[in-house]
């Protein structure tokens, strides 16, 4: 669905961006250099999308810029003509948040690939935001410190993406999100300005937490050109289970029951039998025999330093499960077995999205709701005629709710879904939960908003919006 940005221009009921006309191309060359301004169609379009769903917007023109400086004067161009930027990173967000849907310039930092400093002494890193996020983790490895922010797309997605909607993964039941390691951002605002958020320290007190306050604002509210991020000690063991199931609520039941154990896992991932058999399509070159009686696995990890607790933890892991009908457990004794099973869990989205036309919800409960939230989905699905295949962050309650076209016509899938969607949603808020656990809203889930949250405070959030961003020129339409 490729949408083209002066028709859409055209639609909007808010007439306040500019075109670019070959003046202002020709001051964007003079910032950056003419072979890192682009208009040709192509480019427009290789740059136009992020990995949500089919959606293609067209910018005017693509602009790379290669230090804060040149960021700062675009942005003041941008300001002074009231041209709207969308700055995008890999590409690899899945809620729209990189789509320039009101034109104007797309601002790719892809040149911003540089890790500036490792602090040993301190435990800290500081980096450009286009570092790829595994390259980054190998880099603190090979000094024995660890960096635990994984999302699935860990090999291609950059930390600044990652900062903009404060990514998890499937380390962050025990270690926590991008949040819980950033310490201090240099940032370019709206106008031009740049700032640094904070303080290259683990405590800081000082005046409002403007670096908590860019985490997870979708590069709303200023473009993030630097980061300084806290390590840990890298743990030396990890055992790896996979759990199977007879049924997905017994599955989900059991994990929250693994955590009242007093057992802290690393990771613990849940995946229905459906997202498995869509993974195992899509790799093609792995086997594996899943009992007809099994419809669900927990993929779980516990790691740290001594091998022997961490058997202690797995036994007592076998006892808890064991009373929710849990079958055999694979125990993955060996790296080769390891990374079979998490390159198994890692393609799962990607397997999906591949195999059909699909829409992808990223709902989060407290653990314990997991099965109802679970049932609920399904029921809902049934009602409405859908296929869903459900998998994710189950230690977190993070479940990924992938939608399944299947059957549905093109009016049940444009009029009725969205209906379904809201339905989803409501559940999940009145389970205690939210809309998003670490995709962020973006542009396709901006019209949920008003699920989780009341005319207070979405006018307090638009009012931050507007002191950042009085032009609404950064990242417009995102989130509200």
């Amino acid at each position: 669905m490729v949408i083209d940005c002066f028709a859409f221009f055209k639609e909007m009921k808010n007439k306040m961006y500019s075109k670019i006309d070959t003046k202002i191309i020709e001051e964007l060359g003079a910032i950056v250099g003419q072979t890192n301004v682009q208009t040709t169609k192509d480019i427009l379009k290789a740059y136009g999308h992020d990995e949500t769903e089919d959606f293609v917007f067209l910018p005017e023109v693509v602009v790379i810029p290669n230090t804060v400086g040149e960021v700062s004067k675009i942005m003041r161009l941008c300001n002074q003509q009231k041209i709207p930027v969308t700055p995008r990173g890999a590409g690899t967000g899945l809620a729209g948040g990189a789509l320039p849907v009101c034109g104007g310039i797309l601002l790719s930092m892809e040149r911003f690939n540089k890790i500036l400093n490792i602090d040993e002494q301190n435990l800290q890193i500081t980096t450009e935001t286009a570092v790829i996020t595994e390259v980054l983790q190998n880099a603190v490895k090979e000094k024995g410190l660890y960096y635990p922010p994984d999302p699935a797309s860990k090999g291609t997605c950059y930390i600044g993406g990652n900062i903009n909607t404060n990514s998890g993964g499937p380390h962050a039941v025990k270690y926590g999100v991008v949040k819980d390691y950033v310490l201090n951002l240099e940032v370019v605002l709206p106008n031009g300005e740049v700032i640094w958020t904070g303080a290259n320290t683990l405590k800081n007190s000082t005046g409002y937490n403007l670096t908590q306050l860019m985490v997870g604002s979708e590069g709303t509210l200023g473009i993030v050109t630097k980061a300084v991020l806290k390590l840990i000690p890298q743990p030396s063991q990890s055992l790896l289970l996979l759990i199977p199931f007879e049924s997905p609520e017994s599955a989900c039941a059991a994990v929250s029951a693994i955590f009242r154990a007093g057992i802290t896992p690393s990771c613990l991932e849940f995946m229905e039998r459906r997202a498995i058999e869509y993974a195992l399509v899509y790799l093609g070159d792995m086997k594996m025999m899943i009992p007809d009686e099994v419809q669900a696995h927990l993929l779980l990890e516990v790691d740290g330093y001594y091998i022997e607790s961490l058997y202690e933890d797995c036994e007592q892991i076998a006892k808890v499960v064991e009373g929710f009908g849990a079958e055999e457990i694979l125990f993955a004794d060996n790296d080769a077995q390891k990374r079979e099973l998490w390159r198994l869990r890692k393609c799962v989205g990607r397997a999906v999205k591949k195999g059909t036309i699909y829409k992808e919800e990223d709902t989060v409960v407290p653990r314990a709701e997991l099965p109802k939230l679970l049932k609920g989905v399904k029921m809902i699905g049934q009602n409405y005629g859908f296929e869903s295949v459900c998998y994710g962050h189950a230690g977190d309650g993070n479940l990924h709710v992938n939608i399944v076209k299947g059957e549905l016509t093109e009016q049940q899938w444009n009029e009725e879904l969205p209906k379904a969607i809201t339905e989803i949603f409501e559940l999940v808020k009145s389970l205690g939960g939210t809309i998003s656990g670490e995709h962020g809203i973006g542009w396709v889930q901006r019209p949920y908003m008003p699920i989780v949250f009341g005319e207070v405070e979405l006018g307090l959030m638009s009012a931050i919006k507007n002191v950042f961003d009085p032009n609404n020129i950064l990242n417009p339409q995102k989130i509200f």
